[in-house]
Protein backbone atom coordinates (compact mmCIF):
# COMPACT_ATOMS: atom_id res chain seq x y z
CA UNK A 1 0.00 0.00 0.00
CA UNK A 2 2.35 2.84 -1.06
CA UNK A 3 1.15 6.14 -0.18
CA UNK A 4 -0.02 5.29 3.08
CA UNK A 5 0.64 7.14 6.46
CA UNK A 6 2.88 6.03 8.83
CA UNK A 7 3.09 7.90 12.44
CA UNK A 8 6.44 6.67 13.87
CA UNK A 9 6.64 7.77 17.68
CA UNK A 10 9.75 7.65 19.43
CA UNK A 11 11.86 9.63 21.58
CA UNK A 12 14.97 8.42 19.96
CA UNK A 13 16.01 10.65 16.75
CA UNK A 14 17.87 8.20 15.22
CA UNK A 15 15.94 5.47 15.61
CA UNK A 16 13.07 8.30 13.89
CA UNK A 17 15.30 9.51 11.42
CA UNK A 18 16.44 5.74 10.06
CA UNK A 19 12.67 4.16 10.40
CA UNK A 20 11.62 7.30 7.97
CA UNK A 21 15.02 6.61 5.67
CA UNK A 22 13.25 3.02 5.51
CA UNK A 23 9.74 3.40 5.15
CA UNK A 24 10.04 6.31 2.43
CA UNK A 25 12.24 4.26 0.10
CA UNK A 26 9.10 2.06 0.28
CA UNK A 27 6.44 4.91 -0.97
CA UNK A 28 5.04 5.33 2.39
CA UNK A 29 3.71 8.91 4.07
CA UNK A 30 6.31 8.99 7.35
CA UNK A 31 5.21 11.44 10.14
CA UNK A 32 7.33 11.73 13.25
CA UNK A 33 6.66 12.54 16.62
CA UNK A 34 9.11 12.53 19.97
CA UNK A 35 6.62 12.52 22.62
CA UNK A 36 3.27 11.27 23.20
CA UNK A 37 2.00 14.65 22.94
CA UNK A 38 3.34 15.28 19.97
CA UNK A 39 1.99 11.88 19.06
CA UNK A 40 -1.80 13.57 20.05
CA UNK A 41 -1.17 16.46 17.74
CA UNK A 42 0.03 14.38 14.76
CA UNK A 43 -3.28 12.00 14.72
CA UNK A 44 -5.03 15.03 15.43
CA UNK A 45 -3.60 16.48 12.12
CA UNK A 46 -3.82 13.21 9.65
CA UNK A 47 -5.40 9.89 10.60
CA UNK A 48 -2.23 7.48 10.64
CA UNK A 49 -2.73 3.98 8.60
CA UNK A 50 -0.59 2.27 11.03
CA UNK A 51 1.10 3.84 14.35
CA UNK A 52 5.21 2.42 15.31
CA UNK A 53 4.64 3.25 18.95
CA UNK A 54 7.70 3.19 21.36
CA UNK A 55 7.12 1.71 24.83
CA UNK A 56 9.06 3.83 26.93
CA UNK A 57 9.62 7.70 26.04
CA UNK A 58 10.09 10.47 28.95
CA UNK A 59 6.67 12.04 29.00
CA UNK A 60 4.24 9.24 28.99
CA UNK A 61 5.06 5.66 27.81
CA UNK A 62 3.89 4.30 24.91
CA UNK A 63 1.37 1.90 26.77
CA UNK A 64 -0.24 4.33 28.67
CA UNK A 65 -0.87 5.89 25.35
CA UNK A 66 -2.12 2.87 23.68
CA UNK A 67 -4.76 2.94 26.73
CA UNK A 68 -5.49 6.42 26.26
CA UNK A 69 -6.49 5.86 22.87
CA UNK A 70 -7.95 2.01 23.18
CA UNK A 71 -10.41 4.15 26.28
CA UNK A 72 -11.11 6.99 23.71
CA UNK A 73 -12.73 5.63 20.89
CA UNK A 74 -10.68 2.72 19.86
CA UNK A 75 -7.47 2.52 18.39
CA UNK A 76 -7.23 5.47 15.81
CA UNK A 77 -5.12 2.14 13.47
CA UNK A 78 -3.21 -0.90 14.21
CA UNK A 79 -0.61 0.03 16.67
CA UNK A 80 2.97 -1.72 16.08
CA UNK A 81 5.30 -1.12 19.75
CA UNK A 82 8.74 -1.19 19.70
CA UNK A 83 10.84 -2.06 22.91
CA UNK A 84 14.18 -2.29 23.12
CA UNK A 85 13.99 -4.42 27.04
CA UNK A 86 10.10 -5.15 27.26
CA UNK A 87 9.09 -7.47 29.73
CA UNK A 88 6.18 -10.05 29.22
CA UNK A 89 3.98 -8.18 31.72
CA UNK A 90 4.18 -5.35 29.28
CA UNK A 91 3.56 -7.52 26.34
CA UNK A 92 0.10 -9.11 27.96
CA UNK A 93 -0.79 -5.53 28.90
CA UNK A 94 0.12 -3.75 25.09
CA UNK A 95 -2.10 -7.10 23.50
CA UNK A 96 -4.97 -6.37 25.65
CA UNK A 97 -5.55 -2.77 25.04
CA UNK A 98 -5.31 -3.94 21.17
CA UNK A 99 -1.33 -3.70 20.00
CA UNK A 100 -0.99 -5.33 17.01
CA UNK A 101 2.30 -6.78 16.82
CA UNK A 102 5.70 -5.75 18.13
CA UNK A 103 9.03 -4.92 17.11
CA UNK A 104 12.43 -4.94 19.08
CA UNK A 105 15.60 -2.66 19.14
CA UNK A 106 17.40 -3.17 17.24
CA UNK A 107 15.39 -2.35 14.33
CA UNK A 108 15.55 -5.14 11.72
CA UNK A 109 14.60 -3.83 7.82
CA UNK A 110 13.12 -6.72 7.25
CA UNK A 111 11.01 -7.27 10.01
CA UNK A 112 9.90 -4.09 9.98
CA UNK A 113 8.99 -3.70 6.57
CA UNK A 114 7.10 -7.01 6.80
CA UNK A 115 5.21 -6.65 9.78
CA UNK A 116 3.97 -2.48 9.10
CA UNK A 117 2.74 -4.45 5.03
CA UNK A 118 1.01 -6.50 7.18
CA UNK A 119 -0.59 -4.10 9.95
CA UNK A 120 -1.60 -2.74 6.51
CA UNK A 121 -3.39 -5.25 5.33
CA UNK A 122 -4.82 -5.98 8.71
CA UNK A 123 -6.35 -2.12 8.94
CA UNK A 124 -7.91 -2.34 5.77
CA UNK A 125 -9.75 -5.69 6.06
CA UNK A 126 -11.01 -4.41 9.36
CA UNK A 127 -12.29 -1.11 7.93
CA UNK A 128 -14.02 -3.38 5.18
CA UNK A 129 -15.44 -5.27 7.53
CA UNK A 130 -16.39 -2.80 9.74
CA UNK A 131 -18.11 -1.30 6.68
CA UNK A 132 -19.98 -4.55 5.28
CA UNK A 133 -21.23 -4.83 8.96
CA UNK A 134 -23.21 -1.61 8.69
CA UNK A 135 -24.48 -2.12 5.91
CA UNK A 136 -26.17 -5.50 3.16
CA UNK A 137 -23.49 -6.13 0.29
CA UNK A 138 -24.13 -3.30 -2.55
CA UNK A 139 -22.76 -4.21 -6.00
CA UNK A 140 -19.44 -2.30 -6.97
CA UNK A 141 -20.70 -2.93 -10.90
CA UNK A 142 -23.87 -1.65 -13.42
CA UNK A 143 -25.85 -5.09 -13.63
CA UNK A 144 -27.08 -5.16 -17.77
CA UNK A 145 -25.28 -5.15 -21.08
CA UNK A 146 -28.28 -2.63 -22.37
CA UNK A 147 -27.17 0.02 -24.49
CA UNK A 148 -28.10 2.74 -21.66
CA UNK A 149 -25.70 0.81 -19.25
CA UNK A 150 -23.11 0.31 -21.90
CA UNK A 151 -23.00 4.19 -22.29
CA UNK A 152 -22.59 4.77 -19.09
CA UNK A 153 -20.09 2.12 -18.12
CA UNK A 154 -18.07 4.64 -21.35
CA UNK A 155 -18.56 7.35 -19.43
CA UNK A 156 -17.23 5.88 -16.28
CA UNK A 157 -14.42 4.90 -17.96
CA UNK A 158 -13.78 8.28 -18.89
CA UNK A 159 -14.22 10.19 -15.12
CA UNK A 160 -12.19 7.41 -13.48
CA UNK A 161 -9.37 9.03 -15.63
CA UNK A 162 -9.80 12.29 -13.39
CA UNK A 163 -10.34 13.35 -9.88
CA UNK A 164 -13.19 15.86 -10.48
CA UNK A 165 -16.52 16.04 -8.70
CA UNK A 166 -19.59 14.05 -9.95
CA UNK A 167 -23.22 15.27 -9.44
CA UNK A 168 -24.99 11.94 -10.11
CA UNK A 169 -28.88 12.56 -10.76
CA UNK A 170 -31.61 10.20 -11.20
CA UNK A 171 -35.38 9.47 -10.04
CA UNK A 172 -35.33 7.79 -6.45
CA UNK A 173 -34.66 3.45 -6.71
CA UNK A 174 -32.13 3.78 -9.98
CA UNK A 175 -29.22 2.58 -8.38
CA UNK A 176 -27.07 5.76 -8.12
CA UNK A 177 -24.95 4.53 -4.95
CA UNK A 178 -24.07 1.80 -7.33
CA UNK A 179 -22.63 4.05 -10.06
CA UNK A 180 -20.58 5.75 -7.51
CA UNK A 181 -18.97 2.90 -6.25
CA UNK A 182 -18.15 1.74 -9.87
CA UNK A 183 -16.45 4.73 -10.27
CA UNK A 184 -14.85 4.68 -6.97
CA UNK A 185 -13.29 0.76 -7.99
CA UNK A 186 -12.04 2.27 -11.59
CA UNK A 187 -10.28 5.45 -10.34
CA UNK A 188 -6.74 5.22 -8.58
CA UNK A 189 -8.69 5.62 -5.29
CA UNK A 190 -10.13 2.13 -5.28
CA UNK A 191 -7.20 0.90 -2.59
CA UNK A 192 -9.12 3.93 -0.24
CA UNK A 193 -12.35 3.67 1.70
CA UNK A 194 -15.86 4.51 0.23
CA UNK A 195 -17.97 6.73 2.69
CA UNK A 196 -21.55 7.19 2.51
CA UNK A 197 -23.10 10.41 3.67
CA UNK A 198 -26.88 9.60 3.48
CA UNK A 199 -27.79 12.96 4.58
CA UNK A 200 -31.30 12.26 5.45
CA UNK A 201 -30.25 9.77 7.63
CA UNK A 202 -28.36 11.88 10.45
CA UNK A 203 -30.45 13.43 12.93
CA UNK A 204 -30.28 17.64 12.28
CA UNK A 205 -28.92 17.29 15.88
CA UNK A 206 -25.52 15.20 15.41
CA UNK A 207 -25.30 15.87 11.80
CA UNK A 208 -22.51 18.52 12.29
CA UNK A 209 -20.28 15.97 14.64
CA UNK A 210 -21.20 13.02 12.40
CA UNK A 211 -19.66 14.77 9.11
CA UNK A 212 -16.79 17.03 10.22
CA UNK A 213 -16.29 15.26 13.92
CA UNK A 214 -15.11 16.52 16.86
CA UNK A 215 -11.84 17.46 19.14
CA UNK A 216 -11.44 19.14 22.82
CA UNK A 217 -8.88 18.60 25.51
CA UNK A 218 -9.18 14.60 25.81
CA UNK A 219 -8.66 14.20 22.14
CA UNK A 220 -10.18 14.18 18.79
CA UNK A 221 -12.61 12.02 16.92
CA UNK A 222 -12.66 11.87 13.24
CA UNK A 223 -16.04 12.73 11.55
CA UNK A 224 -17.13 11.12 8.53
CA UNK A 225 -15.82 13.07 5.36
CA UNK A 226 -12.09 13.02 7.33
CA UNK A 227 -12.72 9.25 7.01
CA UNK A 228 -12.85 9.28 3.46
CA UNK A 229 -9.53 10.74 3.07
CA UNK A 230 -7.46 8.87 0.52
CA UNK A 231 -10.83 7.61 -0.93
CA UNK A 232 -14.29 8.98 -2.22
CA UNK A 233 -16.78 10.76 -0.21
CA UNK A 234 -20.40 9.82 -1.53
CA UNK A 235 -22.97 12.38 -0.80
CA UNK A 236 -26.25 10.73 -1.02
CA UNK A 237 -28.88 12.98 -1.41
CA UNK A 238 -26.87 16.38 -0.57
CA UNK A 239 -30.45 18.44 -1.07
CA UNK A 240 -31.01 17.05 2.41
CA UNK A 241 -28.24 18.61 3.81
CA UNK A 242 -29.26 21.83 6.08
CA UNK A 243 -28.32 25.00 4.80
CA UNK A 244 -25.47 25.34 7.87
CA UNK A 245 -23.57 22.20 6.80
CA UNK A 246 -24.37 23.31 3.21
CA UNK A 247 -22.22 26.44 3.97
CA UNK A 248 -19.36 24.38 5.57
CA UNK A 249 -19.37 21.62 2.99
CA UNK A 250 -19.08 23.98 0.26
CA UNK A 251 -16.02 25.56 2.31
CA UNK A 252 -14.40 21.93 2.53
CA UNK A 253 -14.81 21.56 -1.23
CA UNK A 254 -13.12 24.76 -1.93
CA UNK A 255 -10.13 24.88 0.61
CA UNK A 256 -9.60 20.93 1.20
CA UNK A 257 -9.30 21.27 5.05
CA UNK A 258 -11.87 21.33 7.90
CA UNK A 259 -12.17 22.28 11.09
CA UNK A 260 -13.64 19.83 13.87
CA UNK A 261 -16.45 20.63 15.93
CA UNK A 262 -15.00 22.61 18.81
CA UNK A 263 -11.52 22.80 17.08
CA UNK A 264 -9.14 25.18 15.98
CA UNK A 265 -6.51 23.82 13.62
CA UNK A 266 -7.59 22.79 10.03
CA UNK A 267 -7.14 19.32 9.35
CA UNK A 268 -6.29 18.61 5.46
CA UNK A 269 -8.94 16.47 3.37
CA UNK A 270 -8.18 14.69 0.23
CA UNK A 271 -10.94 13.02 -1.21
CA UNK A 272 -12.97 12.67 -4.77
CA UNK A 273 -16.60 13.93 -3.61
CA UNK A 274 -19.31 12.18 -5.57
CA UNK A 275 -22.79 13.59 -4.73
CA UNK A 276 -26.20 12.37 -5.49
CA UNK A 277 -29.85 13.75 -5.82
CA UNK A 278 -33.13 13.00 -7.00
CA UNK A 279 -34.28 16.56 -6.82
CA UNK A 280 -33.25 19.26 -9.20
CA UNK A 281 -31.30 21.13 -7.55
CA UNK A 282 -31.17 23.89 -9.90
CA UNK A 283 -34.81 24.62 -9.08
CA UNK A 284 -33.96 24.89 -5.23
CA UNK A 285 -30.98 26.95 -5.94
CA UNK A 286 -33.46 29.12 -7.41
CA UNK A 287 -35.62 29.00 -4.47
CA UNK A 288 -33.06 29.92 -2.68
CA UNK A 289 -33.15 26.32 -0.43
CA UNK A 290 -29.76 25.26 -1.97
CA UNK A 291 -26.65 27.15 -1.73
CA UNK A 292 -25.48 28.10 -5.47
CA UNK A 293 -22.17 27.78 -4.53
CA UNK A 294 -22.23 24.68 -3.30
CA UNK A 295 -24.42 23.25 -6.61
CA UNK A 296 -21.52 24.68 -9.21
CA UNK A 297 -18.82 22.60 -6.91
CA UNK A 298 -20.92 19.39 -7.20
CA UNK A 299 -21.76 19.38 -10.38
CA UNK A 300 -18.42 19.69 -12.55
CA UNK A 301 -19.16 16.87 -14.04
CA UNK A 302 -23.21 15.97 -14.07
CA UNK A 303 -24.19 12.16 -14.65
CA UNK A 304 -27.77 10.94 -15.33
CA UNK A 305 -28.75 7.33 -14.44
CA UNK A 306 -32.40 6.91 -16.73
CA UNK A 307 -34.69 5.00 -14.72
CA UNK A 308 -35.38 1.30 -15.12
CA UNK A 309 -38.11 1.54 -17.82
CA UNK A 310 -35.65 2.91 -19.96
CA UNK A 311 -33.31 -0.02 -19.30
CA UNK A 312 -35.32 -2.87 -21.14
CA UNK A 313 -33.43 -4.90 -21.72
CA UNK A 314 -31.19 -5.31 -18.57
CA UNK A 315 -34.01 -6.77 -16.87
CA UNK A 316 -32.85 -10.37 -17.50
CA UNK A 317 -29.75 -10.19 -16.18
CA UNK A 318 -30.98 -7.94 -13.10
CA UNK A 319 -32.98 -10.61 -12.51
CA UNK A 320 -30.84 -13.32 -12.25
CA UNK A 321 -28.79 -11.36 -10.68
CA UNK A 322 -30.97 -10.62 -7.53
CA UNK A 323 -32.15 -13.95 -7.59
CA UNK A 324 -28.79 -15.08 -7.08
CA UNK A 325 -28.33 -12.22 -4.18
CA UNK A 326 -30.68 -13.00 -2.19
CA UNK A 327 -30.62 -17.18 -2.37
CA UNK A 328 -27.06 -16.52 -1.11
CA UNK A 329 -27.83 -13.93 1.82
CA UNK A 330 -31.23 -15.37 2.83
CA UNK A 331 -30.40 -19.07 2.45
CA UNK A 332 -33.45 -19.44 -0.34
CA UNK A 333 -34.52 -21.80 -3.35
CA UNK A 334 -32.67 -19.98 -6.14
CA UNK A 335 -35.83 -19.43 -8.74
CA UNK A 336 -35.91 -19.52 -12.60
CA UNK A 337 -37.69 -16.27 -14.76
CA UNK A 338 -38.73 -17.72 -17.74
CA UNK A 339 -38.54 -15.80 -20.87
CA UNK A 340 -42.30 -15.23 -20.61
CA UNK A 341 -42.06 -13.49 -17.37
CA UNK A 342 -38.37 -11.79 -18.75
CA UNK A 343 -40.70 -10.32 -21.31
CA UNK A 344 -43.74 -9.39 -19.20
CA UNK A 345 -41.51 -7.76 -16.30
CA UNK A 346 -39.41 -5.86 -19.54
CA UNK A 347 -42.14 -3.97 -20.70
CA UNK A 348 -43.49 -3.15 -17.26
CA UNK A 349 -43.07 0.88 -16.20
CA UNK A 350 -41.27 -0.02 -12.89
CA UNK A 351 -42.12 3.18 -10.98
CA UNK A 352 -39.78 2.28 -7.95
CA UNK A 353 -37.25 1.77 -10.34
CA UNK A 354 -34.22 -1.01 -9.34
CA UNK A 355 -35.36 -0.91 -5.59
CA UNK A 356 -38.86 -2.24 -7.08
CA UNK A 357 -37.14 -5.15 -8.72
CA UNK A 358 -35.44 -6.11 -5.86
CA UNK A 359 -38.16 -5.91 -3.53
CA UNK A 360 -40.21 -8.28 -6.07
CA UNK A 361 -37.70 -10.64 -6.46
CA UNK A 362 -37.34 -11.00 -3.10
CA UNK A 363 -41.10 -11.29 -2.53
CA UNK A 364 -41.17 -13.99 -5.28
CA UNK A 365 -38.44 -16.20 -3.73
CA UNK A 366 -39.91 -15.70 -0.24
CA UNK A 367 -43.69 -16.61 -1.16
CA UNK A 368 -43.44 -19.12 -3.93
CA UNK A 369 -41.74 -22.54 -4.27
CA UNK A 370 -38.91 -23.73 -6.11
CA UNK A 371 -38.93 -23.87 -9.78
CA UNK A 372 -39.50 -21.49 -12.71
CA UNK A 373 -41.71 -18.32 -11.35
CA UNK A 374 -45.06 -18.40 -12.63
CA UNK A 375 -46.69 -15.59 -14.90
CA UNK A 376 -49.30 -15.76 -12.50
CA UNK A 377 -47.09 -14.90 -9.30
CA UNK A 378 -45.83 -12.09 -11.24
CA UNK A 379 -49.59 -10.48 -12.10
CA UNK A 380 -50.40 -11.27 -8.10
CA UNK A 381 -47.23 -9.60 -6.87
CA UNK A 382 -47.07 -6.00 -9.32
CA UNK A 383 -51.11 -6.31 -9.08
CA UNK A 384 -50.27 -5.67 -5.03
CA UNK A 385 -48.25 -3.26 -5.50
CA UNK A 386 -50.30 -0.83 -7.20
CA UNK A 387 -52.80 -1.26 -5.21
CA UNK A 388 -51.00 -0.43 -2.29
CA UNK A 389 -49.51 2.51 -4.48
CA UNK A 390 -53.12 3.83 -5.27
CA UNK A 391 -54.42 3.55 -2.04
CA UNK A 392 -53.04 3.95 1.37
CA UNK A 393 -55.83 2.15 2.86
CA UNK A 394 -55.53 -0.72 1.01
CA UNK A 395 -52.18 -2.03 2.63
CA UNK A 396 -54.78 -1.90 5.43
CA UNK A 397 -56.56 -4.98 4.12
CA UNK A 398 -53.89 -6.30 2.23
CA UNK A 399 -52.67 -9.93 2.83
CA UNK A 400 -49.40 -8.92 4.88
CA UNK A 401 -51.20 -7.77 7.76
CA UNK A 402 -52.14 -10.78 9.93
CA UNK A 403 -55.60 -10.07 11.69
CA UNK A 404 -55.01 -12.82 13.80
CA UNK A 405 -52.71 -11.54 16.15
CA UNK A 406 -52.70 -9.98 19.22
CA UNK A 407 -53.35 -5.94 19.16
CA UNK A 408 -49.80 -4.55 19.63
CA UNK A 409 -48.51 -7.02 17.10
CA UNK A 410 -50.72 -6.30 14.84
CA UNK A 411 -49.90 -2.72 15.36
CA UNK A 412 -46.46 -3.03 14.75
CA UNK A 413 -47.14 -4.66 11.74
CA UNK A 414 -49.13 -2.14 10.44
CA UNK A 415 -47.04 0.51 11.35
CA UNK A 416 -44.17 -1.34 9.52
CA UNK A 417 -46.17 -1.73 6.75
CA UNK A 418 -47.30 2.23 6.63
CA UNK A 419 -44.02 3.31 6.88
CA UNK A 420 -41.84 1.32 4.45
CA UNK A 421 -44.34 2.21 1.88
CA UNK A 422 -44.20 5.94 3.13
CA UNK A 423 -40.26 5.66 2.98
CA UNK A 424 -40.53 4.32 -0.59
CA UNK A 425 -42.25 7.40 -1.63
CA UNK A 426 -39.57 9.47 -0.06
CA UNK A 427 -37.29 8.47 -1.84
CA UNK A 428 -35.53 6.87 0.84
CA UNK A 429 -35.32 10.12 2.38
CA UNK A 430 -36.12 10.18 5.74
CA UNK A 431 -36.11 13.79 6.04
CA UNK A 432 -38.95 13.92 3.76
CA UNK A 433 -40.44 10.60 5.70
CA UNK A 434 -40.34 12.97 8.91
CA UNK A 435 -42.57 15.60 6.96
CA UNK A 436 -44.69 12.93 5.59
CA UNK A 437 -45.77 11.31 8.32
CA UNK A 438 -45.73 14.42 10.64
CA UNK A 439 -43.18 13.14 13.26
CA UNK A 440 -39.96 14.51 14.67
CA UNK A 441 -37.07 13.31 13.13
CA UNK A 442 -35.51 11.68 16.07
CA UNK A 443 -38.57 9.61 17.21
CA UNK A 444 -38.86 8.43 14.14
CA UNK A 445 -35.35 6.99 14.35
CA UNK A 446 -36.22 5.47 17.11
CA UNK A 447 -39.82 3.76 15.58
CA UNK A 448 -37.60 2.81 12.58
CA UNK A 449 -35.23 1.02 14.88
CA UNK A 450 -37.57 -0.50 17.02
CA UNK A 451 -39.22 -1.79 13.94
CA UNK A 452 -35.95 -2.81 12.25
CA UNK A 453 -36.45 -0.76 9.60
CA UNK A 454 -33.49 0.46 7.71
CA UNK A 455 -33.48 3.89 6.22
CA UNK A 456 -30.86 2.78 3.52
CA UNK A 457 -33.91 0.22 2.24
CA UNK A 458 -31.67 -2.86 2.66
CA UNK A 459 -28.69 -2.68 -0.75
CA UNK A 460 -27.60 0.58 -0.99
CA UNK A 461 -28.71 2.53 -4.15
Amino acid sequence: MAGARILVVDDEPDIRSTIKDILEDEGYVVDLAESAAAAREARRRQRPDVVLLDIWMPDLDGISLLREWSERGGLPCPVVMISGHGTVETAVEATRLGAWDFIEKPISLTKLLLVVGHALEAGRLKRENEGLRRQLPAPAELVGSGRATQALRTQLDKLAAHDTGVLVHGEPGTGKETLARALHERSARRSGPFVTVAAGAIAREHAALALFGAEDASGSQQGLIEQANGGTLFLDEVADLDPELQLRLSSVIERRVLIRCGGHEPVAIDARVIAATAQDLESLVAAGRFREELYYQLKVVPLAVPPLRERGDDIPELLRYHADWFANRDKLPYRHFPVAVQNRLRHYAWPGNLRELRNLVQRLLVLGSSGDVGLDEVELALGQVAAVSASPAAAIDAPAIDFSLPLREAREQFERAYLLHQLDAAGGSVGRLAKAVGMERTHLYRKLKDLDIDPRGGMRE
